[in-house]
């Protein structure tokens, strides 16, 4: 079941929710809209190898914004720390950004309870679009779990900027140099 707007900050003000910053005027009537953080990364190799770590650079987003562009990978974050102990998060583009043509969490739009980070968002732009940091950029919406709750233990917990892939880390060579 998802929380309703006032649920969320109810529930942000009893500490089962953490938004940081939070600001009441961001509540919306399911969701939370969340901005944009400063700092960009992209990628700078022609083959992504999930084995190795990628050569990557860093772009932080002056004041007077950025154009990102078309055909490339940007990894940008939450300007908000953002999650809960108790419920679960999407996150999910706000409708203005993706009319731009703008797409900021296309395949990993899941916040696992107990995850509790400045979120990693994946962008791509269909044409040049101009992105500035702390722009409303997208929306949380939290959810009751049902079950035994496991709190999120990986890779990416306690991030507070935007975090590149870490899936070279679960890959482990044998001495004879194949795959486990």
């Amino acid at each position: 079941m998802i929380l309703t707007g006032p649920e969320i900050a109810r529930e942000a003000a009893a500490g089962r929710i953490t938004i940081k910053p939070f600001d009441t005027s961001d509540v919306e009537p399911n969701s939370y809209g969340f901005h944009l953080g400063p700092t960009l990364l992209t990628y700078d190799e022609p083959v992504l190898h999930p084995e190795r770590r990628a050569r990557r650079h860093t772009i932080i987003l002056p004041t007077s914004g950025r154009t990102l562009l078309p055909e490339r990978l940007y990894l940008g974050h939450t300007q908000e720390v953002i999650g809960s102990d108790h419920y679960a998060a999407t996150l999910y583009a706000c409708r203005s950004i993706s009319t731009l043509g703008a797409w900021i969490t296309f395949s990993a739009p899941l916040g696992h309870t107990g995850a509790i980070v400045a979120w990693t968002l994946e962008i791509r732009v269909a044409q040049p679009t101009l992105m500035y940091p702390g722009m409303r950029i997208g929306k949380v919406a939290f959810w009751r779990t049902r079950g035994t709750i496991e709190r999120y233990r990986g890779r990416y917990e306690g991030s507070r900027t935007v975090v590149e892939s870490r899936l070279s880390a679960e890959f482990v060579r044998h001495e004879n140099g194949c795959d486990p």
